[in-house]
């Protein structure tokens, strides 16, 4: 009985959190006035691109009278081709993403579930497919898929650093990796070459507590993983502080290089700064992404 109490109260913790995450998702999405994704190029499509010329062989129907009016020249309006695509998300969702250095600041999970939701909800607005990297949620669009991307994105993981999911990726999609990237950086590797080797082009977004961007602990600390697997305590945490950033840099340019090399764009972000500065810059580099 007792068993089954729990697991409903963790149930109704779980399902509490839902509404929560996807209001605050809601609201930092609306924050974002932007237009549908399109190709810049003449198709089907709801948007004026250009007017042209008109030639041989093209109907009446497309004339443009108005536009014609002004001149000797007869001009067909084009529109802009607009093509839904897929984008697969992944959030990590480990546990070295549960540490807020104060009770002012989100915790880093909570900040890269936000941003991962607000982005699809985007994303599906402008009428692109958007899911999970993976099996578990292939891209989908429409109000549905926002639900099921909710719950899912609100499911804690236990490892400490968790590796990214590299199966399942779509042919010449676009995919986003939001994490601190502080674990392996073998799985990343793994996940980004095998994302370029089938046209997948993205973006990670790496995102960090304002005390791991600058180490400002001094005199003795105890630095311990969320998930308790790593502990080290320090009477000195003044000496590890240039060791700490030196490390610190060349994960970051490991990053740079493995983007670099892989057709993807990297970013940062600091939990102390705007959200919204965040989710606006993953939108831009997406859709730079697609125009190449």
């Amino acid at each position: 009985m007792t068993s089954a109490l729990t697991l409903r109260e963790r149930a109704e913790a779980e399902a509490g959190r839902l509404p929560p995450l996807l209001a605050r998702a809601e609201h930092l999405a609306g924050t974002v006035l932007l237009g549908d994704h399109g190709r810049r190029r003449a198709g089907l499509g709801d948007d004026f691109w250009q007017y042209r010329p008109a030639q041989p062989g093209d109907s009446r129907r497309l004339i443009d009278h108005r536009r014609s009016a002004r001149g000797d020249t007869q001009y067909v309006r084009e529109r802009e081709l607009q093509i839904a695509q897929s984008v697969m998300l992944w959030c990590d969702r480990g546990a070295s993403m549960r540490f807020a250095s104060n009770d002012a600041l989100p915790e880093k999970i909570d900040r890269a579930r936000l941003l991962t939701l607000a982005l699809a909800i985007l994303l599906i607005r402008g009428g692109e497919r958007v899911g999970l990297t993976g099996t578990v949620l292939p891209p989908r669009r429409g109000n549905a898929q926002v639900l099921r991307l909710t719950e899912m994105l609100s499911r804690d993981l236990p490892e400490d650093y968790a590796p990214p999911e590299h199966r399942a990726m779509l042919p010449h999609a676009r995919a986003v990796f939001v994490s601190d990237f502080l674990g392996d950086i073998a799985p990343v590797e793994t996940a980004l070459t095998k994302a370029a080797d089938r046209g997948v082009r993205g973006v990670l977004l790496h995102l960090l507590d304002p005390a791991e961007a600058e180490f400002p602990y001094r005199g003795r600390s105890v630095f311990e993983s969320i998930g308790g697997e790593l502990r080290h305590e320090t009477l000195k945490a003044d000496d590890l502080r240039g060791r700490y950033l030196d490390r610190l840099a060349e994960r970051r340019e490991a990053l740079e290089r493995l983007c670099r090399a892989t057709g993807w764009r990297l970013g940062r972000h600091r939990t102390d700064h705007a959200a919204q500065t965040a989710l606006l810059w993953l939108y831009r580099a997406l859709d730079a992404g697609r125009r190449r």
